[in-house]
């Protein structure tokens, strides 16, 4: 059986209610089919994450049966759901927060935009300031990479590390997302399967316009620090 402190046990409790919810937003918005895709959070204080279990749909997922992880994809013993199998990308997941400790949250969708990028193997140009906002610049491809072991985490981080984006379109596969938390990797994949549409659309119509490198950088920087309301108690 595992035994933690009531802190992290009360921390582990609400990632798994965040991350449990947080999948009906995959779905909401339209970004996986069937059982695909899968959300993850980091445990704040310990070394471990929440996912979702293998095959299960989407409407049967409950706090309860997210599976605990320890960071080198370990299904946490004696813990709710760990009789189950977790997501076939854990060891990805995995390999991206030990290696990014400042992301605590990591979604992999089917988006049928984004894949259709990630197909073709182009990142997608930032020719959209609310894709100057959201990634800082173009969303990058990364390598091919099987599933079932740390190679697609392997590329996510060799992709992402150094670069503003929050998203990569794994090489035939599709979308990778982080964020600082696992809402906050939900988002990035919701505005990654926008802008793919988007600029997939303005191709149809001729060559896109492109935007500048110093207005993107004022345009990310504006909404990464300016944008939306203060955080209570944060520096005025």
């Amino acid at each position: 059986m595992s035994s933690f402190t009531p802190e992290i046990e009360a921390a582990i409790d609400a990632v798994r209610q965040d991350v449990a919810a947080l999948h009906a937003e995959l779905v909401r918005y339209g970004l996986v089919v069937w059982t695909g895709g899968n959300v993850s959070g980091r445990v704040p204080g310990a070394d471990l994450f929440v996912i979702k279990p293998s095959g299960v749909g989407y409407d049967e997922l409950t706090p309860e049966n997210q599976i605990l992880c320890n960071l080198d994809g370990t299904v946490v013993d004696g813990t709710p759901g760990s009789e189950r199998s977790p997501s076939s990308d854990t060891a990805a997941h995995a390999y991206v927060y030990r290696h990014m400790p400042d992301v605590g949250g990591v979604v992999h969708t089917h988006s049928t935009y984004a894949v259709a990028w990630a197909a073709r193997g182009e990142p997608i140009p930032c020719v959209l300031t609310a894709m100057a906002d959201e990634f800082g610049g173009e969303i990058p491809v990364g390598p091919f990479a099987v599933i079932g072991d740390d190679s697609i985490g392997r590329g996510i981080v060799e992709t992402l590390t150094d670069h503003r984006s929050r998203g990569v379109l794994m090489k035939n596969h599709g979308p990778f997302t982080i964020g600082r938390d696992a809402k906050d990797a939900v988002k990035a994949a919701v505005m990654l399967e926008d802008v793919a549409r988007t600029v997939h659309i303005s191709r149809q119509l001729g060559a896109p316009a492109a935007i500048g490198a110093a207005h993107i950088d004022s345009l990310f920087d504006r909404y990464q620090n300016v944008y939306g309301q203060p955080v209570p108690g944060a520096p005025a």
